[in-house]
C-alpha cells in the first residue's frame, strides 16, 4: 500500500508538466515561421539600421572598425540636395502611378462585376501584365518607348499626332512619365482583382431594392457601391502605396535613374550611394528613411480603421 501511495504521488507531482508541456505543444508549430522572419526579416532590418549608425564603407566593410557616428548619416542624407530631388521625383511616381491604377482598376472591375460573353477570358487576359516579370515588363516598354523602332511612335506617327520620332525615355521631361505608364500597366490587373472582390462581397439585393426604389445606375454606385467598397479601396491604395513607393527593378531595367537623374526615385538613389558609391552607411540611413516613412503611413491607416470600427 505503501509503494501505490508513492507511486500515485508521484504521478500526481508529474501530470502539472505533463499539461504544460501540451498546453504549449501547439506553440511549437510556430517556431520553424519565428525562425525564418527572424533571419529573412528581422536580422536585415537591424542590420541595415546598424549600419545607418556607423561609417561604414568599402574599407571597413568587411572589418570590425566601423566607427559609431550615431545620426550624422541622416544629416548627411537631409543636407543633399539629390535626395530631396529623389523624394519629389518618388512622390510624382507613387500619385501618378496609382491614381492611374486605382481608377482604371476600378473601371474594369466594374466592367467585370456584371455578366457578358467572354467575361472570364478576358479577365484572365489582364492577369498576363502581373504575371509577367517585372524585368520582362521593363524591357517590354523600353521597346515600346525606343525612339527609333518603338511602337508608340509608329502609332503615333500614323495618326498624325507627331511628325517625328520622339525620344521618350532619354528626354528628362518625358522619362519619368514613361516609367508611370509602364508601372501603371504592371499594376492595374492587381487593383482589378482586389477590387473585383470587394464588388462581388456586396449584395445583389442592395442594388435590386434600390432599382425598385427608382434609383438610377448612378445613384446606385454613389449610395451603395461606393460607401460599401471604401474598406476595400482604402487597403488596395495601402498595399499600391506601399508597392509604388519603393520600385526598383522596373524603373532601373527601363532608364537606370537617368537621363540626368531625372528618374532617380528614392530607391535608385539608395542603390547609387550604397553599390555605385560604396556609401554603406549612408545607404542605409536612405533605406530607414524609407522604412520609417511606410510605417507611418501603415500606422496611420491602422488607427483610422479602427477608428472607423469602433465608430460602426
Amino acid at each position: 500500500m505503501a509503494r501505490a501511495t508513492a507511486s500515485n504521488q508521484t504521478r500526481l507531482r508529474a501530470a502539472p508538466r505533463r499539461l504544460n508541456l501540451r498546453g504549449l505543444s501547439p506553440y511549437a508549430f510556430l517556431v520553424p515561421a519565428i525562425v525564418y522572419i527572424a533571419f529573412t526579416m528581422l536580422y536585415p532590418v537591424y542590420e541595415n539600421i546598424r549600419m545607418s549608425l556607423h561609417s561604414v564603407t568599402i574599407r571597413t566593410f568587411l572589418s570590425d572598425n566601423q566607427p559609431w557616428v550615431g545620426l550624422d548619416n541622416f544629416r548627411t542624407i537631409f543636407n543633399d540636395e539629390e535626395f530631396w530631388h529623389a523624394t519629389r521625383l518618388s512622390l510624382t511616381f507613387t500619385v501618378g502611378s496609382i491614381f492611374f491604377q486605382f481608377t482604371i482598376g476600378f473601371a474594369l472591375a466594374l466592367l467585370f462585376s456584371q455578366s457578358f460573353p467572354g467575361n472570364y477570358l478576358m479577365r484572365a487576359m489582364m492577369l498576363l501584365g502581373w504575371l509577367i516579370p517585372t524585368v520582362l515588363s521593363g524591357t517590354i516598354f523600353r521597346w515600346v518607348l525606343d525612339g527609333d523602332y518603338g511602337v508608340l511612335n509608329y502609332a503615333l506617327t500614323s495618326l498624325g499626332l507627331i511628325n517625328d520620332d520622339r525620344y521618350w525615355l532619354i528626354d528628362s521631361s518625358t522619362a519619368l512619365w514613361g516609367t508611370i505608364l509602364a508601372n501603371v500597366w504592371v499594376g492595374i490587373p492587381f487593383n482589378m482583382l482586389l477590387l473585383l472582390a470587394g464588388l462581388q462581397g456586396i449584395s445583389v439585393t442592395l442594388y435590386e431594392a434600390s432599382a425598385t426604389d427608382g434609383a438610377s445606375a448612378w445613384q446606385r454606385f454613389l449610395t451603395i457601391t461606393m460607401p460599401l467598397m471604401r474598406p476595400v479601396a482604402l487597403s488596395v491604395l495601402l498595399l499600391g502605396l506601399i508597392y509604388t513607393f519603393k520600385v526598383f527593378d522596373l524603373i532601373y531595367i527601363m532608364t537606370a535613374g537617368g537621363p540626368v537623374n531625372a528618374t532617380t526615385v528614392l530607391p535608385i538613389y539608395a542603390y547609387d550611394l550604397t553599390f555605385v558609391s560604396f556609401k554603406f552607411g549612408t545607404g542605409a540611413a536612405s533605406a530607414v528613411i524609407m522604412l520609417v516613412a511606410l510605417l507611418v503611413v501603415a500606422t496611420g491607416y491602422v488607427w483610422y480603421t479602427q477608428r472607423e470600427e469602433e465608430a460602426s
